[in-house]
């Protein structure tokens, strides 16, 4: 037996499209020999479909599409595609299902298990779990088929969601192989562990594991795909980040190994994806915009946004007032010429006046402060707003994880944007990002990289007039919101004062209503602000 796994990027609802990437990838498998094709979790909706699976006439239409397709998919050929089963009993009204075709006829069909619900998945919100699994039998072979969380209890150490094991189940119909059809989204270095709980499969039963995973984004998730099959202690993996058809035969070459990147190169090939698709996906913007201050932040983005898009579809916007310094306009101007981006020079400073001048009367007698600083940033907001409505374009949001989880940022001014881009990078991963960027050449002027950040909203103000160094702030906020410590904890594991630690973390509880006015932000990591992290609002954490 020959197989191919299909490392498809799919876009949600797409019934058509996606139906013609099947037909697409099944004849290029054929023409390669293979006598089985191993597509994707929910290959058809693509991932995750939400709460299109409340709508009656879109899961008639998967159901209309998958069959149609099944009659036009090359002769011979096995098939295992992702798809929705409708549940006769009772619970949800759905099953997150595998389906096995050859020669336009259902062979087998499973449904998948475990239900995740944790962190971005809400899958008990529309499937019901299946049914004890059993092998598909195929011209001779036995088959253990499952889907995605399936694979996720086969460790004691995993078992808090789950009260049973399918891989145990199956293995005890002793498959020939097993089989995971996956929509697993991109961490950084989540490829790891989904490499060891294989590694378990193989070493517990000897039997080779092939692990076919979407690529692409949809929305603020990313999936790496790293597709692979592994057996014996060898991994033979595809490119990560890209579609691509996986041969495999009844073994693997001696020295099959992973490819390798550190997480900092993880994180830019999946911003750039995540980028390219958004814009791609949504097919509503040409161009994108981006607000260049100069600084670092601004500079990531533009440049990660010019490698993904191409730099004729961005354009960066210079908006200087009487804070911005000479360097910065030249660091912004220096980077549109590096990248080969078009850049716009727009002056505020009569339109700042005109807001102080409106608001004279009631703000007589009283001290510039925050308010004046915002209006600068809701500014710079508003004019790069009506950029992207008369260009028919999309404005980029530049804030790093740092501002955004100590509210370090202005609501309808810097927050501004269709995309968080840097929303689940810390400042001092952005400064490794751009070292990466420039690794051969200089794209991002080094005199961003180096110059104290700042807002620039007030006379000599640098960013640690209002926030501890980043490299203290950043240890911080990863022991508050991904390792989920407490103040004692934090001040245990790091040696900081612990008014210090007190303050960060109430300035992330007071902030929440910032986030959830916030862009869609680009998960990178297990705990991104969004969909993944469901925090109140109105609390009092005493």
């Amino acid at each position: 037996m020959k197989l191919a796994l299909a490392q498809i990027n799919t876009t949600v609802g797409d019934l058509r499209g996606n139906a013609n990437k099947v037909s697409d990838y099944c004849r290029k498998a054929r023409d390669a020999g293979a006598s089985l094709v191993v597509f994707p979790e929910l290959t058809l909706t693509g991932y995750p479909p939400l709460d299109l699976l409340e709508s009656e006439d879109f899961v008639a239409r998967e159901q209309k599409t998958r069959k149609g397709l099944a009659q036009t998919l090359p002769a011979n050929l096995g098939v295992l595609l992702g798809g929705l089963a409708r549940n006769p009993g009772h619970g949800k009204p759905l099953h997150n299902a595998a389906y096995l075709y050859e020669n336009g006829d259902c062979a087998g069909v499973c449904h998948k298990q475990l239900l995740p619900d944790y962190d971005v998945f809400d899958e008990r919100r529309h499937f019901a779990p299946g049914a004890d699994p059993t092998v598909l039998r195929w011209r001779g072979h036995k088959l253990g088929v499952h889907i995605c969380e399936d694979l996720w209890n086969v460790r004691e150490s995993s078992r808090r969601s789950y009260t049973h094991d399918p891989i145990a189940t199956l293995a005890g119909q002793t498959p020939d192989l097993f089989i995971n059809l996956c929509a697993s989204p991109f961490a950084i270095d989540k490829h790891l562990d989904r490499y060891s709980l294989m590694e378990t499969v193989w070493q517990r039963y000897r039997r080779p594991y092939v692990f076919t995973n979407l690529v692409g984004a949809n929305t603020g998730l990313i999936f790496d795909g790293r597709s692979c099959v592994i057996q014996g202690g060898q991994v033979l993996e595809a490119a990560p980040f890209e579609e691509t058809l996986l041969m495999w035969g009844s073994s693997l070459p001696s020295g099959s190994e992973p490819v390798s990147a550190s997480p900092t190169q993880q994180v830019l090939e999946a911003l750039k994806l995540g980028i390219l698709d958004y814009v791609e996906k949504t097919g509503v913007f040409e161009q994108v915009f981006v607000g260049l201050s100069g600084g670092i932040d601004s500079a990531v983005t533009a440049a990660l946004a010019a490698q993904a898009l191409g730099p004729k579809r961005v354009v960066g916007v210079a908006m200087p007032s009487a804070y911005s310094s000479s360097g910065s306009l030249d660091d912004a101007s220096q980077l549109a010429s590096n990248l080969g981006i078009e850049l716009h020079t727009i002056p505020i400073h009569e339109v700042i006046a005109a807001f102080n001048n409106a608001l004279k009367g009631q703000f007589s007698g009283l001290g510039a402060g925050v308010a004046e600083e915002n209006i600068q940033a809701r500014t710079r907001g508003t004019l790069l707003m009506a950029f992207a409505n008369k260009f028919n374009g999309m404005v980029l949001a530049t804030g790093n994880k740092s501002e955004l989880a100590t509210g370090y940022a202005t609501l309808y001014g810097d927050m501004s944007g269709g995309l968080a881009v840097l929303g689940d990078l810390y400042k001092t991963e952005v400064y490794e990002l751009a070292r990466l960027l420039n690794a051969s050449d200089e794209l991002i002027p080094e005199s961003s990289i180096t110059k104290p950040p700042s807002a620039e909203l007030r006379p000599n103000q640098v960013d640690q007039d209002s926030l501890p160094p980043y490299e203290a702030l950043d240890e911080i906020l990863k022991a508050y919101i991904e390792g989920r410590l407490s103040v004692d904890e934090i001040v245990s594991r790091t040696g900081y004062e612990r008014t210090l630690i007190e303050s960060i973390t109430l300035m992330v509880d007071r902030t929440e209503y910032k986030r959830k006015q916030a862009a869609p932000v680009l998960r990178l990591r297990r705990k991104a602000f969004g969909s993944g992290r469901k925090e109140p609002i109105v609390a009092r954490r005493t």
